[in-house]
């Protein structure tokens, strides 16, 4: 694996920011949520294939490696409905705190999928992480419904996080988002059916939208998805799963500066979420100083042996 530079960090932390808009925009956004989904990735996947085109790339990776890239975009779909209906239920502020959660998920299922060592202090961070959601709900359990989803969401984005880390390997992280976003469209379809006829209250869909619907619908899937999930894709081949999940962990942070700024939802929060967000921060930047001190650690220990 190559080693992050600074301009890495400061790509990985812009991508989390773009990420922490999302549920802006899934709030400024009149459509529902699976609609929106379905309009988000079907202009990612064609924006895509358009940009595999012009680059003269190829779109041959095999039929095997097609239907499991294909699979992690399933993942993805349902990933993005609970994440944006979240946003709905409860809060844009409520959601992305549930979405913190994703660091305890990688380091349960990191260490299954790769055979990786379980990091003790990953553990403890992410069980932290827990503590805060835990604050955050014992003071806003109205939401309840709304960090159940957004917590559900982190296991999916915990899942093909990793499974990305692996494919990263392997395949241009292009091509990869390109199949992924297809995949994540052919499950939103699969599912309008049953959605339509069980979840909707006039059993129709809502596929008309505005202007500014479009607009910021066009923002969602250029920027926010062809972009950043494509960078996003392209630097797991420099950092591991558990770090991008726990940086992911700022996104509440961002999300929640800009639902301020743009909402106030600020006025909505209790004090106590703002106690849960702050241990959730803080488990985020404890975790680089507790890696240098262990790396710090290994290496003063690898010298004092003789040689």
């Amino acid at each position: 694996m190559q080693k992050p530079s600074f301009k890495d960090y400061l790509e990985l932390h812009f991508i989390i920011l773009l990420w922490g808009f999302t549920a802006i925009l899934g709030k400024l956004i009149s459509i529902p949520a699976v609609e929106l989904v379905f309009y988000r990735t079907i202009l990612a996947a064609v924006a895509l294939a358009v940009v595999i085109k012009l680059r003269g790339e190829s779109f041959k990776i095999g039929r095997r490696n097609i239907i499991k890239i294909v699979g992690v975009g399933f993942m993805i779909a349902a990933h993005w409905i609970l994440f944006f209906a979240s946003a709905r239920v409860a809060s844009v502020s409520i959601c992305l705190a549930g979405m913190a959660t994703a660091s305890l998920w990688t380091s349960i299922l990191e260490p299954i999928f790769t055979k990786k060592k379980i990091k003790a202090h990953e553990v403890a961070l992410a069980l932290l992480i827990m503590l805060g959601l835990y604050v955050i709900f014992r003071f806003e359990f109205d939401h309840a419904v709304g960090i159940a989803m957004a917590v559900g969401s982190a296991f999916l984005a915990s899942c093909f996080t990793i499974i990305n880390s692996k494919l990263t390997k392997q395949h241009a992280a292009t091509t990869i988002t390109c199949y992924e976003m297809a995949g994540a469209w052919l499950a939103t379809t699969l599912f309008l059916p049953f959605y339509r006829n069980y979840m909707t209250d006039s059993g129709t869909l809502q596929l008309s939208a505005d202007l500014w619907d479009f607009l910021w619908i066009g923002v969602l899937a250029l920027v926010c998805t062809v972009y950043a999930y494509t960078a996003a894709v392209r630097l797991m081949q420099k950092f591991s799963a558990y770090t991008m999940n726990l940086t992911v962990n700022l996104e509440p942070v961002y999300g929640i500066l800009l639902a301020w700024f743009i909402f106030k939802e600020g006025e909505q929060m209790s004090a106590g979420f703002y106690y849960g967000a702050a241990i959730i921060l803080f488990s985020v930047f404890l975790h680089p100083i507790l890696e240098s001190m262990l790396a710090r650690r290994q290496r003063n220990l690898k010298d004092a042996l003789p040689n």
